[in-house]
């Protein structure tokens, strides 16, 4: 697993391995003082040669001082690779997110993206950062330091085939019961980013039903199952320690007790002891370093597999390799398409759908809730793909367009508005980003939004806050209609767009449609009769199906379903 994310290195090799020379060293010099501080004792004091002790005493400096040279300049590669691994990383996962179809979000929970976007990678981050110092150092220190305890007494060394096993079984048990208990402290992460980012977004809908202590409470049972779960997964983790301290403290008593009836019967010098000891310390220091390893690459492991869940998620909606195709009018036609959102689910969202949009025609939908209007219209710039049938345009199956272009060639107002953080300006460039004043002002006046844009405080930038706040929903459909116009598409969809305008408003916005964009095909999905009662067709649909397809007085005459819906908004209108 850890090698599908090597790559992700590539800018930063240099900085981890340099980092990684500079530990090893740093683990050399550090080992050669307790030799040195032996011999100080065994030799300079035992002669009481101040000239020797003075000289190993430099020496003993000077590798401390070169150790700490060289763990400063492993902490800054070390955050270097560290920082842009993350970086990488995160740029890597954000762009296979853009890469996904809507049904490919669906696998996924927003919350849940980003947490894996956001805290699973700090996870490995902070793993890589806080991590590499102690997996060579801890092995490199533990190794030699064994080895040079065995050289100064290979007897009193025998403790460690005592001490090793029993903390190597403590921590494999520890790591056992902990990996599972990460994976659920994620999860549980999931469901309060979930619960904070609902409420945020329906912070209006929250205050407007006073439902704030509901909202609390429900904060509350998640917060606190993150709390349990967490909290659980750490008792486990930090275990770690008394187990680690009971095997360190035994090993120093049983090396003291062995050691010191050496030094009563002249098997060993003080000195050698003393040097022993130092050794031990590192040993037992570089088996907590390892087991702190342990840890961290057993909650990284869980966070690397959730990153590794998006990025092997395989994008359900891509290109024909090769593909030049490029939409020239605008010309739809449905066979027979049947469409269902999970190839697993019982039921068509769409049945047997066959219809034909002629170019440069105006076409009006129309049904009752839950008729899948929406549903029709996105499979044309394949924000979904179709599950059987044909879908052309301009005689070309829709797949066999390359979806940049296609999507671009199709200009849709969903029937949720969206507007971003910045000026009318900068939204309305979403649809040409290099759009010129006067092609900004006509979209603004076929669109209607010229009439309160000249009222806002700085004209096109203004300020429109997060998601578009500074402004009505009337207005923010008007901007949304007025960035579609932009991209001037072969085919443009309006999906309700038109449901916060005034009747009078609505009406110049499609009579100034047919002027200005005379060749495009113009979908219009509207649950007023008067907005497509002069399209040049209209769709009635009904659970899915095409019920009747027509003009509005040959449906008025034939079809009951548009004869309810034109009697009861005109007995609406009168009351």
């Amino acid at each position: 697993m850890l090698k599908r994310f090597w790559p992700y290195f590539s800018k930063y090799k240099k900085y981890l391995i340099i980092s990684c020379l500079c530990v090893v060293l740093e683990c050399m010099f550090e080992l050669i003082i307790p030799l040195l501080m032996a011999d100080i004792i065994d030799v300079g004091v035992a002669t009481r040669d101040s000239h020797y002790i003075i000289v190993k005493g430099v020496e003993m400096i000077a590798c401390a001082l070169i150790a700490l040279a060289m763990g400063a300049i492993h902490a800054r590669c070390n955050a270097l690779a560290g920082q842009g691994f993350g970086a990488e990383l995160r740029k890597a996962e954000f762009e296979k997110l853009q890469s996904f179809s809507f049904s490919n979000m669906d696998h996924f929970s927003t919350s849940s993206l980003v947490t894996r976007l956001t805290s699973d990678i700090t996870v490995l981050q902070n793993a890589l950062g806080n991590g590499i110092r102690p997996m060579i150092r801890g092995p490199v220190m533990m190794v030699t330091a064994l080895i040079m305890a065995v050289i100064l007494n290979p007897s009193l060394a025998i403790v460690f085939l005592v001490a090793l096993p029993a903390l190597g079984i403590c921590l494999f048990l520890i790591l056992r019961r902990l990996r599972p208990s990460y994976g659920k402290m994620q999860r549980a992460l999931d469901h309060v980013n979930s619960v904070v980012q609902e409420n945020l977004t329906a912070i209006r809908v929250v205050k407007s039903y006073v439902r704030e202590g509901y909202e609390k409470e429900k904060f509350a049972k998640v917060n606190q199952e993150f709390q349990k779960t967490s909290g659980h997964a750490f008792h486990l983790a930090v275990l770690n320690m008394p187990c680690f301290q009971l095997v360190m403290y035994a090993t120093i008593i049983a090396l003291l007790w062995f050691g010191g009836n050496m030094v009563m019967i002249g098997g060993m010098q003080v000195g050698k002891l003393t040097g022993f000891l130092s050794y031990v310390l590192q040993i037992l220091n570089s088996l907590m370093m390892i087991s702190n390893v342990f840890m961290l690459l057993t909650r990284s492991m869980t966070s690397a597999g959730r990153i590794l869940e998006v990025m092997d998620e395989s994008p359900d909606i891509c290109d024909i390799p090769g593909s030049t195709l490029e939409v020239q009018k605008g010309d739809i036609v449905f066979s027979h398409v049947y469409f269902k959102y999970a190839p697993s689910a019982k039921e068509y969202v769409l049945s047997d759908i066959s219809l034909h949009f002629p170019a440069g025609k105006v076409i009006g939908i129309v049904g009752g809730t839950g008729a899948a209007k929406s549903s029709l219209v996105q499979l044309i710039p394949r924000l979904y793909d179709i599950s059987e049938g044909s879908l052309t345009i301009d005689g070309h199956p829709v797949n066999e367009y390359p979806v940049a272009h296609l999507r671009d060639a199709v200009g849709m107002v969903l029937q949720n508005n969206t507007l971003f953080s910045g000026t009318v300006r900068e939204n309305l460039l979403w649809g040409n980003e290099h759009a010129s004043e006067e092609e900004l002002a006509w979209a603004c006046h076929i669109s209607c939004a010229d009439e309160f844009i000249n009222r806002l405080p700085r004209g096109l930038d203004t300020d429109l806050g997060q998601g578009g706040v500074n402004v009505s929903g009337g207005q923010k459909q008007r901007l949304c209609i007025a960035r579609a116009l932009l991209k001037r598409p072969k085919v443009l969809i309006f999906d309700d767009s038109t449901s916060a305008v005034d009747t009078a408003t609505a009406a110049r916005i499609f009579e100034g449609l047919k002027e200005s964009l005379p060749d495009a095909t113009k979908i219009i999905i509207a649950q007023r009769v008067s907005s497509i009662e002069h399209a040049d067709e209209i769709v009635v649909m009904e659970n899915g199906r095409v019920d009747a397809v027509g003009t509005h007085e040959e449906l008025f005459e034939s079809n009951g379903i548009y004869q309810d819906m034109v009697l009861s908004q005109k007995k609406g209108a009168e009351l």
